[in-house]
């Protein structure tokens, strides 16, 4: 799961990167690259966390549902605010929604420390 969503990110990117500069001002452009760039850093963590062997399952479930949580709430709110000058519907009302992702991502790494800390 985490190499198709890694997989993803990099396509997001790459319309982030050549397509979007077309459609929105460079303020969105950097803010959609913000998106992108947490979603990569926690893709890439759930792979480096779903290879870890000592790591328990029910830590790595927990963890791999935060991320998810967090990448749909905050990149996606994030992805979706970037493009409100070209969408055919507003999408205000996703500002709220960007901490809240914020915070799974949060609870996330908190949850894997305390699972990495239960380790000893």
């Amino acid at each position: 799961m985490a190499s198709i969503l890694t997989a993803i990110t990099i396509a997001i990117g790459a319309f982030g990167a050549h397509g979007l500069k077309q459609l929105v001002d460079a303020e969105s452009v950097a803010t959609f690259e913000t998106g992108v760039r947490y979603q990569m850093y926690h893709c890439l963590a759930l792979l480096v966390v779903g290879f870890a062997k000592p790591i328990p399952a029910k830590i790595k479930k927990w963890v791999f549902r935060f991320f998810i949580f967090g990448i749909i709430f905050f990149s996606g709110s994030i992805y979706l605010l970037a493009l409100k000058q070209v969408l055919p519907f507003n999408v205000s009302f996703l500002g709220p929604v960007t901490p809240i992702g914020g915070l799974f991502f949060i609870v996330g790494w908190l949850w894997l420390a305390r699972g990495l800390y239960s380790l000893k």
